[in-house]
């Protein structure tokens, strides 16, 4: 009866991942106030900062800064993968951040420096005011969210090793019913299907915006490729990423791929 306790602790890993990613859900899509008593989209009026924020995390605000510092010319983004300051002084506190994180030198690689400016304060503080208006979901929130799906993956992982302990172990691998293996099918679709709900329910969805962020989100009209005007380019940026931008050797730049044979050298 070996294979049947494999069975039981199966089922009961089953249940209580997904339980516990059922409630994290939960939490998440109520972060705060009522939905009743949340804004309408149009009340919000958020800087290309805080969208990119709520669209992409801190790494999206760090993105922004350099491609806006680039777009001026007082930063230049060698496709290389350096960064070197042209202008010293920055229009605000991130700006600010990613000049002092380059370096007195005025030259640094583009990666650190990212890492660096979206872990600065400016950004941890303008968080904290997103989070305080009801726009942004509390770290905690996303940590539990997080955690409670590492631990479905992690649950699915272990249904399949007992079940294939209970194949592989001597004159176990028949029950009742049939092979063994067999009855394990059940919690591992329960543990799928959770994660496929899951994905399909929050993959349009950004994981650092709460519903009330999310309808911000939704109210705005969508970016095309960034082309024309800097400001067109910055709001897709804020928006849509790094996919935004259309010139090989900026996107070089800042994904460390290199560019193609059309770009041109900098």
């Amino acid at each position: 009866m070996v294979w049947l306790i494999c069975l039981l602790i199966a089922w009961a890993a089953a249940a209580l991942s997904c339980l516990r990613l059922c409630l994290a859900a939960a939490r998440a899509a109520h972060p705060g106030a009522a939905p009743s008593r949340r804004p309408s989209p149009a009340a919000y009026d958020l800087s290309l900062y805080e969208t990119a924020f709520l669209a992409g995390g801190p790494e999206r605000v760090a993105d922004l800064a350099l491609v806006s510092m680039h777009l001026r010319q007082s930063l230049l983004l060698a496709h290389t993968g350096w960064a070197t300051v042209v202008d010293p002084h920055g229009r605000d506190d991130v700006e600010r951040t990613v000049i002092r994180a380059i370096g007195p030198e005025g030259q640094s690689r583009i990666a650190p420096v990212r890492a660096a400016a979206a872990a600065a304060e400016p950004v941890r503080a303008l968080a904290d005011r997103l989070v305080a208006a009801g726009l942004a979901m509390p770290q905690a929130l996303r940590g539990a969210t997080a955690a409670a799906l590492g631990e479905v993956r992690r649950t699915a992982v272990l249904i399949v090793v007992l079940a294939l302990a209970s194949v592989t172990l001597p004159g176990r691998s028949l029950s009742p019913g049939g092979p063994a293996i067999v009855w394990f099918v059940l919690p591992l679709v329960l543990v799928v299907g959770c994660l496929l709900i899951v994905r399909i329910e929050n993959h349009p969805y950004s994981p650092w915006a709460s519903p009330a962020g999310q309808e911000w989100l939704d109210s705005l009209r969508t970016p095309g490729p960034g082309r024309g005007t800097h400001l067109h380019l910055l709001a897709a940026v804020a928006v849509r990423g790094l996919h935004a931008v259309q010139d090989p050797l900026l996107r070089a730049a800042l994904t460390g791929r290199r560019a193609g044979r059309t770009g041109h050298a900098y």
